[in-house]
């Protein structure tokens, strides 16, 4: 009996799949070698942090791989793999050190598909006593030197395009919500930072977007910004959408003039987020703060919590002003290459698993 089955596509390592993928893989090395250029060129440290860390971030949505150390003794040290080298490079910004960057290996479980991996490479880099105006202008030079290695003019992902050469727009996220969904979203926040989950819920079912009853305040911001403004982002030119709330921001400095809004910024083109950008916040207190908070929502949506670094909580009070940001370096060679899927860029991914 012939079986109607589509037969299994061949693995990553086949000759042939290797031969089509390879174009790719060579642009990929282009980059990251002319990208560490730009890096040495403007006295920047590169420096290789440790995967295996006490506590993989606080961020309520992102999931780590867990594991242990096993001591001489025989005791047992949980441990993660880091989701980001965030905390390592913000310690060693405390440590003395000025501008550093770093090519990572970092590890997010649940997350697989067209534009998600569960190991990829992150890059971050930070500028110690600098606004986080300089990493948007990073951002536009690393666009268009990557466009450059891989031989084109253009991004592109799935019918869309972004002019890498052309400056980026500069929009807030406040903007973006009238703008795309007709939503006055600061008018949901008082200037003591507390959300109006009703107000915001009421414009959304205006706008024409479903509402669920246990949607918190941050359900229903991220509902808007991936169904409404996310897809029209980075069309033609890039986009940096600047200034989440704070809520939406837990690294991140209060604005100088709108408490209700953090110096956060992410860079979009074809409407692919591709980084996320920062101006640090370095008081430890506050940071421990959004941390619990984090933490509890994690606890309360997945039923799990992660661990506070308090080494890194301690090295935060020690740490200057400073600007960071963490790029996806494969899916900005994805866009540079044309490729449509992560996988496509990474030299040996990681083996699918069973449903």
């Amino acid at each position: 009996m012939r079986s109607n089955a589509s037969p299994a596509p061949s693995p990553w390592w086949t000759a042939h799949v290797h031969a089509d993928r390879r174009p790719f893989l060579l642009a990929r090395n282009r980059i990251q070698a002319a990208f560490r250029g730009f890096f040495v060129e403007r006295d920047f440290v590169e420096v290789d942090t440790a995967t295996l860390q006490v506590s993989p971030g606080n961020e309520a949505h992102l999931h780590a791989f867990a594991t242990e150390a096993l001591g001489m003794s025989g005791a047992r040290t949980p441990l993660f793999l880091h989701t980001s080298p965030e905390f390592a490079c913000k310690k060693l910004l405390a440590a003395g050190e000025t501008k550093i960057s770093c090519f990572a290996h970092v590890y997010r479980d649940r997350e697989r598909g067209s534009l998600h991996h569960p190991e990829f490479t992150m890059l971050e880099w930070y500028r110690a006593n600098e606004p986080y105006e300089s990493l948007m202008h990073d951002c536009a030079e690393l666009l268009g030197l990557a466009a450059e290695q891989a031989r084109t003019r253009t991004l592109t992902y799935q019918g869309r395009t972004s002019d890498p050469f052309r400056e980026p727009e500069r929009l807030s996220v406040a903007e973006a919500f009238h703008r795309f969904a007709g939503i006055n979203l600061l008018a949901s926040i008082d200037r003591d930072g507390a959300m109006d989950r009703e107000h915001l819920a009421a414009s959304l079912k205006a706008a024409g977007l479903r509402v669920a009853p246990d949607d918190t305040w941050s359900d229903l911001f991220s509902k808007v910004l991936v169904e409404k403004i996310e897809p029209h982002l980075g069309q033609g030119r890039p986009t940096i959408l600047d200034e989440y709330p704070v809520t939406e921001a837990a690294l991140a400095r209060p604005t100088s003039h709108d408490p209700r809004v953090a110096e956060r910024f992410e860079l979009f083109a074809c409407g692919v987020e591709l980084a996320n950008a920062f101006g640090e916040l370095t008081d430890p207190a506050e940071q421990r703060r959004r941390f619990e908070s984090e933490m509890t929502e994690k606890m309360r949506v997945y039923g799990e919590a992660y661990p506070l670094d308090e080494d890194f909580l301690a090295a935060l009070a020690a740490m200057p002003p400073a600007s960071g940001i963490a790029l996806g370096f494969d899916r900005l060679v994805m866009l540079a290459t044309g490729a449509s899927r992560i996988d496509q860029v990474i030299w040996a991914p990681v083996a699918e698993t069973a449903p």
